[in-house]
């Protein structure tokens, strides 16, 4: 792997205290195993935004014993789209062991302050814009972003995108004047297809200039398929870009496959060892990542 960039400068990534906040979520988290950086849990019961897929009951105990066979032992739960703005299943997973994961969230704009702060004290870090999704997003999230900056900055959260390659520059044209710092989904949406003059690199590689982090994940949303081999050479390259803002996520429970046809769960990590090998790839799971703090 060529040797990673120095990490550009963005926004202090400790978050700010909140008057009337309880402290419990912020402080560390058990060291207890590594971080698995994008997982969902699903109730079956509960209601979904029609239109998209009908997820299978996917509740939190389910990956954690899945996880720490792997000795995972802390999970990023991201808001599934199916769910709309309703947090409510995500910050009952997280109330269930406080402060060994982490969150984010789906609000809109004119969500309140004391709300976002109550959110933090959960365990949030961050809210998600999901532009791929047929019911990722219903309004303006330009609009949305600058109604939520100056809470996100005061709490020192991050803004997660969901994008194709082509929606980088828009990405990018965000965060050069936001203050906030970018955690790009599922490899940017490089696929297979993405030949290595797209235009696409040079966002990428803007908005890792800008401090940006980006994910390791959703090799099958990206044209590949297993053992994803096909997908090496632009893992390596991210990996030169970001340096130590890379985190791997499985992706957990897939909802890209069938329920009946599951990817192993170490099948999501391999692709990392392989691009990356066993000493770097290890060391990026174990650490617990800044914007998680």
């Amino acid at each position: 792997m060529a040797p990673a960039r120095p990490l550009a400068q963005g926004p202090d990534r400790r978050p700010a205290r909140v008057a009337g906040v309880s402290d419990t979520a912020a402080s560390p988290p058990p060291a207890s195993g590594g971080w698995d950086a994008h997982v969902h849990v699903f109730d079956a019961g509960a209601p979904v935004a029609e239109g998209h897929y009908r997820p299978a009951h996917r509740p939190l105990e389910a990956i954690e014993a899945d996880a720490a066979r792997h000795r995972v032992g802390h999970l990023v739960l991201v808001q599934p789209s199916v769910y709309g703005d309703d947090n409510s299943l995500l910050l009952k997973a997280l109330a269930a062991t406080p402060g060994r994961h982490r969150g984010v969230v789906v609000v809109g704009g004119s969500t309140p302050q004391v709300t976002l702060a109550a959110l933090h004290a959960a365990g949030v870090r961050g809210v998600r814009f999901n532009l791929v999704s047929p019911v990722g997003e219903r309004g303006d999230p330009a609009a949305q972003l600058r109604a939520l900056a100056p809470a996100l900055r005061t709490l020192g959260w991050h803004v997660q995108w969901y994008v194709r390659r082509a929606q980088l520059a828009h990405v990018r044209e965000l965060h050069a004047s936001c203050g906030l710092v970018a955690v790009l989904d599922h490899l940017a949406g490089l696929g297979v297809d993405t030949v290595p003059a797209d235009a696409a690199w040079a966002e990428l590689q803007a908005l890792a200039d800008l401090g940006a982090w980006i994910k390791l994940s959703g090799w099958y949303r990206l044209g590949a398929s297993a053992p994803y081999a096909a997908l090496l050479p632009h893992m390596r390259r991210v990996a030169a870009m970001f340096g130590e803002r890379c985190v791997w996520g499985s992706d957990w429970p897939h909802t890209a496959f069938a329920p009946d046809s599951q990817p192993a769960y170490a099948s999501t990590w391999q692709p990392v060892v392989d691009a990356l090998g066993a000493a770097a790839a290890a060391r990026l799971r174990e650490r617990q990542p800044a914007i998680y703090a």
